[in-house]
This record gives structure tokens, C-alpha cells and sequence, in this order.
């Protein structure tokens, strides 16, 4: 192995925590990964880590050793991209991590179309609601729909996430339409998250703030069956417009209290700032935001159905 690829293996072992992980994640035997540190500490004349049973630490060596590497690693990654442009071949594995009903909905077209741009890249996709740690677990890359707090990642807006109030015509039909917000706190409510989530919030045409807790019927932490919920007649349901649009276009389910406005989240591409960001994670998270936009296709289609009827 050269230089650069023993650099690369004591980051990623430094990233992953020990020895351990850093296999685990390299699908590696510990052995191979340990005497390969092992080369790497005797050729430098020093140690880089202290193991022990239970953990492992950087030595004052290490961490200067481990501060180098990743500028090393960064700018020659950053010559090879500078030096092959956009006709670049991508190789290795790129190991992401999505949200379930977003990533299924909106990112299959957009893997497909990425793949078949850079057929030599593999990809291992976690299709998963759950908050993965990305280090622990060896993520190159995430996809998070949130407002982000302070953190060790480092992150890139790819688009913006509208939501939308809305039930089905039958509902309504039985139930009457709500024109405002005090109509709106007369019907069933299907919520989504289980602990408390806390009001909705949303603005009038003057631009207040008004938050309001409507009366739930049912409570979920899976935004497909609400909508399915919604979709069978059960009450008025708040949901991201990615998730509902293609019911809202099929006339399943009709928006209401569309005068007022939500406030807006965003979806983002998240990283390791740990971590030199490598080609193919720069260019897969270009593709994804180039291919949504500030304004996404499932918002604008529903914004051209309702202007133009």
C-alpha cells in the first residue's frame, strides 16, 4: 500500500473510532486493518494511536499526523477534480444515508440518472427515518429534512420543504371546508410525531404569526399513513408537499387555508467536516440540488395546476 492510502486508512480509523469500526466499515478483517497500522506507526518511528481494550486515543503525534493527512488528502482530491473536470470517473463506494418516504419517493429517479452517468461507482443507500450517526456508522454523506442544529457535520441546502394543510373532498364534503383558522380549530386533527411536536405555525396575509393546536384524532410517526388516513376521509392532516402532491394533483386530497403561509424547512446534504470531502460526494450533492432547485417539481406542479385553474 502507498502513502496516501495509509493516510486514508488511519482517517478513517480516527473517523470511525478504533480499529473496529474502521474494518467494519472497510468490510476488512481487524487484523489486516491493526497490522497495517501497525506498518504505518513503524515506518513513522512513532505511534499515531493508543489502543486499549476498551477505546482508543490520539497521541499528540497522531493528532498532528491525522491534521496532515487530511490536508493532504483533501488537496490531492482537489487536483484530481481540478485536473479531470467534469469528464472525472468516479470509482469506489459511496455509502449514503436518505429519509424512508423522501428518499423512495424523489431520490430513486435521481440515483438512477446519477449511476448511469458514473456506472463504475458503486452505492449502499439507507433508506431510514431514524438520525444515523455518520461517523459511527461510516456514512460518506447524508440527506436530512430539518431545521439543523450546531453539530459536528458540515451541510449544503438542496431545496426547500413547503407543507401544506389539506383533507380529502369527501371530508369536507361532510364536514364543511375551513375557511380560517377558527374553523380550521373545529375539525379532527392527523398528526404527525408521537411525543409533542408542538403547534402549527402559520402567517396571515399581514404577516403574524399565529400557532395553533388543533384537536387530534390520530397521531403517527409515518407521514404515508396519515396521508392515507387523510386520503380515507379522517380528519385535516399538515404534511411536506413531496409527500402529498401527486394526491393533491389526483384530486385525492384537496389543500384548505391556502391564504395563509408556513414557515419553511429545508432538505440538506450532510458530511463529516472531519473528513476531506471526496469527488464522487461533491458531485453526487451538485446533481441532487441541480435536479431540485429552489423550487422542486412536486411544488411547481402543484402551484401550476392551482394558478392555472
Amino acid at each position: 500500500m502507498g502513502q496516501l492510502e495509509d493516510m486514508a486508512l488511519f482517517v478513517r480509523i480516527v473517523d470511525a473510532g478504533g480499529i473496529g469500526k474502521a474494518a467494519e466499515q472497510l468490510n476488512l478483517a481487524k487484523s489486516a486493518v491493526s497490522r497495517r497500522l501497525n506498518e504505518l506507526e513503524n515506518r513513522l518511528g512513532t505511534q499515531l494511536l493508543i489502543r486499549t481494550t476498551r477505546k482508543s486515543s490520539l497521541t499528540d503525534a497522531g493528532i498532528s499526523f491525522y491534521q496532515m493527512a487530511i490536508n493532504i488528502l483533501d488537496d490531492v482530491d482537489a487536483m484530481n477534480t481540478q485536473i479531470s473536470g467534469a469528464e472525472a470517473t468516479l470509482t469506489g463506494t459511496l455509502k449514503v444515508t436518505v429519509p424512508l418516504s423522501f428518499g423512495l419517493l424523489h431520490l430513486n429517479d435521481v440515483f438512477d440518472a446519477f449511476h448511469r452517468l458514473h456506472p463504475q461507482l458503486a452505492m449502499q443507500v439507507d433508506f431510514s427515518d431514524r438520525r444515523a450517526d455518520l461517523i459511527e456508522e461510516g456514512f460518506e454523506l447524508g440527506i436530512r429534512i430539518a431545521r439543523l442544529k450546531d453539530s459536528s457535520l458540515r451541510a449544503r441546502r438542496i431545496t426547500t420543504i413547503r407543507h401544506v394543510l389539506c383533507a380529502s373532498p369527501s371530508y369536507l364534503e361532510q364536514n364543511g371546508e375551513p375557511r380560517d383558522i377558527t374553523q380550521l380549530l373545529n375539525h379532527e386533527y392527523l398528526e404527525y410525531g408521537l411525543l409533542n411536536p408542538g403547534p402549527i405555525k402559520l402567517f396571515d396575509s399581514g404577516g403574524q404569526l399565529h400557532n395553533i393546536n388543533l384537536n387530534t384524532k390520530i397521531k403517527a410517526n409515518n407521514g404515508d399513513f396519515l396521508k392515507d388516513m387523510a386520503i380515507r376521509g379522517h380528519g385535516v392532516t399538515f404534511l411536506p408537499t413531496f409527500l402529498v402532491y401527486q394526491s393533491i394533483l389526483a384530486g385525492q386530497l384537496k389543500p384548505v387555508c391556502t391564504q395563509y403561509r408556513f414557515p419553511e424547512i429545508h432538505a440538506y446534504a450532510v458530511y463529516p467536516q472531519t473528513r476531506y470531502l471526496s469527488l464522487r460526494v461533491r458531485k453526487l450533492i451538485d446533481f441532487v440540488a441541480d435536479t431540485f432547485g429552489e423550487e422542486p417539481y412536486w411544488d411547481e406542479m402543484i402551484r401550476s395546476r392551482f394558478c392555472s385553474s
